[in-house]
């Protein structure tokens, strides 16, 4: 099978389409044909090796993931005999990073608890970013912040990839909503269900809170 590899720190040209062998899936594990995946701020910096402190995880001098793509969408095609959720031909999506990552590939095996099907309503290009981001906002608002409905939440880098799901969620979960962007993004943030929205560039949020608009 074809994969994308990175066997060193780097650039995106360190970056090289390869053949590699197709994997097998252990008991626990299911065989996914990729059909999206989507990239996120985690990949860059495990591409670049940067932070440096990184490295002390995922490799001093040389990376122990080379193959990236935190988050997968795609059909199983094969299930390790322990496997009892899924079955060949069913669309799923997760979150590797506890894997090690990997959906840069025309195959990936992933433990059967790492999966969820998919939404019928959402294409796998839709579903594949979800994730890393969508995970990261849900849990930072609800798990850690506790929002409630009726509460107000600013949210700060509103148009990057966890500030747009984060716009949406904190709507969803009922809070009064204030993006924080830039110019080009305002009317995104809008549209995503802000009921505010600061322009970074003009003003400074922290030192004034009439300008909400």
């Amino acid at each position: 099978m074809q994969a994308i590899v990175s066997d060193r720190y780097g650039t995106p040209d360190v970056m090289a389409l390869r053949q590699i062998e197709k994997p097998v899936p252990a008991d626990n594990e299911v065989l996914v044909k990729v059909v999206a995946t989507g990239l996120n701020a985690l990949d860059w910096h495990l591409l670049l090796g940067e932070p440096f402190f990184m490295r002390f995880t995922f490799g001093m001098f040389r990376p122990k993931i080379t193959i990236l793509g935190a988050d997968m969408a795609g059909i199983v095609e094969t299930v390790g005999k322990d496997v009892k959720r899924f079955k060949p031909g069913d669309a799923v999506f997760g979150d590797m990073v506890e894997r090690g990552i990997g959906g840069l590939a025309e195959y990936v095996t992933v433990p059967e608890n790492l999966l969820v099907a998919k939404p019928v309503n959402l294409t796998f290009q839709e579903t594949s970013t979800i994730p890393v981001a969508a995970t990261t906002a849900l849990q930072g608002l609800r798990d850690v912040g506790g929002l409630q409905p009726g509460m107000k939440v600013l949210i700060n880098g509103a148009s990057g990839g966890v500030g747009t799901w984060a716009v949406q969620i904190a709507k969803a979960l009922g809070a009064e909503v204030t993006a924080v962007c830039s110019t080009s993004k305002m009317d995104q943030a809008r549209m995503l269900g802000a009921d505010h929205v600061i322009d970074y560039t003009q003003e400074d949020f922290t030192r004034n809170d009439s300008s909400m608009t």
